[in-house]
């Protein structure tokens, strides 16, 4: 983990992740290249323009308005290299770069579950989801959602009433840290970020879109040992939340239910899928202390290892041969490397000037493919 980072390149940082076509693979791929994000910057232009386009960096004023904005909200960045960035989140594919947090950054150390489920939640799994967050609170744990009406709503409550010495409650927002949504939690927001911890991705004075949802699911899932999910329909933002936790190796679990009730049909299909089914929060207690790298729930997928990036040698793939591998289909960037025979550093260069000139889309589980 890096040190104390000098003010001049935490700017460049947040600057670097702002820029266009900048993700969070391909910012790390340009700081493991270039060692700083100041001389990342400087590399921009010539690395886009190998991929095809001109490209101009993020403007300077409008990161100084996003840190203004960060202060004015009492909050502050953390970096993905931070002493107290998430550990479990920090070993996920596609974790945040940058997070903006307000309140108790030691929570983020404890074990954590995640509790999410239906915004249009029955009065039973409200009350369910409040009570296996206080006593999962009471055990210790910090309890993670996503501060949506419903189920999320209430376990921020449960956990929040509940909370022992160290345990609580994070709340992940799709927003930017200075924004309330829904607007009817603004209270409940503001106490999470006095009382326990406020989490976003997002630029401050960012509202919430549709596209950010699922962005916020996946810090969800990734900062918990376990997911827990206590209502869902079949088509559901918490069976997103499931899917991505399953696929980081994390526990799966759902609360069974009424299969004449169509706000259950999501949890039902999941323990038949090979969620853990849990009817208490000494259940979840008892599956999480166990947890050991190993989850008993089937749902898991491993993230492709990333090889770096190298100086591409004059005779190996350039991104106009990688271009004729890629479709609009998204394919491995193993398979990638496979059928180009050029290193995998080499391959991993060539993608990244391709994405910085906006021609590649990276998708879950290491896949990339052309903009449609």
């Amino acid at each position: 983990m890096a040190g104390a980072l000098s003010q001049e390149e935490a700017f460049a940082r947040i600057r670097l992740l702002r820029s266009p076509n900048v993700g969070p693979v391909s910012y790390r791929q340009l700081l493991a290249r270039f060692g700083t994000a100041a001389a990342a910057l400087e590399a921009l232009p010539d690395l886009a323009g190998r991929g095809g386009a001109r490209y101009q960096a993020a403007p300077a004023g409008r990161i100084e308005a996003e840190i203004a904005a960060v202060r004015r909200a009492g909050a502050r960045f953390c970096f993905h290299d931070s002493a107290d960035y998430p550990p479990l989140l920090r070993h996920s594919e596609g974790a945040p770069a940058i997070l903006t947090l307000r309140g108790n950054p030691a929570l983020a150390e404890r074990p954590a579950v995640a509790v999410v489920g239906a915004r249009n939640a029955s009065a039973g799994a409200v009350k369910l989801a409040r009570t296996f967050a206080g006593e999962l609170a009471e055990a210790g744990f910090a309890v993670v959602s996503g501060l949506a009406r419903g189920v999320d709503g209430a376990a921020h409550k449960g956990a929040l009433a509940g909370a022992a010495a160290g345990s609580g409650t994070i709340g992940v927002i799709a927003s930017g840290i200075d924004v309330a949504y829904p607007p009817e939690h603004a209270d409940l927001q503001e106490q999470i970020a006095q009382q326990g911890l406020l989490m976003a991705e997002q630029p401050a004075g960012t509202e919430p879109l549709a596209r950010h949802f699922p962005a916020r699911n996946r810090i969800i899932a990734g900062i918990a040992a376990g997911t827990m999910v206590v209502e869902a329909a079949w088509k559901s933002g918490s069976l997103i939340t499931a899917r991505l936790a399953g696929e980081m190796g994390r526990e799966v679990m759902a609360v069974p239910s009424s299969p004449l009730d169509a706000r259950s049909q999501g949890c039902n299909q999941l323990i038949r899928d090979g969620a853990v089914l849990v009817q208490s929060a000494q259940d979840v207690i008892e599956l999480l202390n166990d947890f050991a790298g190993q989850p008993r729930s089937t749902f898991r997928e491993t993230a492709p290892a990333f090889d770096g990036i190298a100086d591409r040698c004059p005779d190996e793939a350039a991104p106009a041969d990688v271009t004729a591998l890629l479709s609009t289909a998204p394919v491995s960037v193993d398979e990638i490397i496979r059928q180009s025979g050029a290193a995998p550093a080499t391959v991993q260069l060539a993608l990244l000037e391709l994405e910085l000139a906006g021609r590649l889309v990276r998708h879950a589980a290491g896949r990339v493919s052309l903009l449609a």
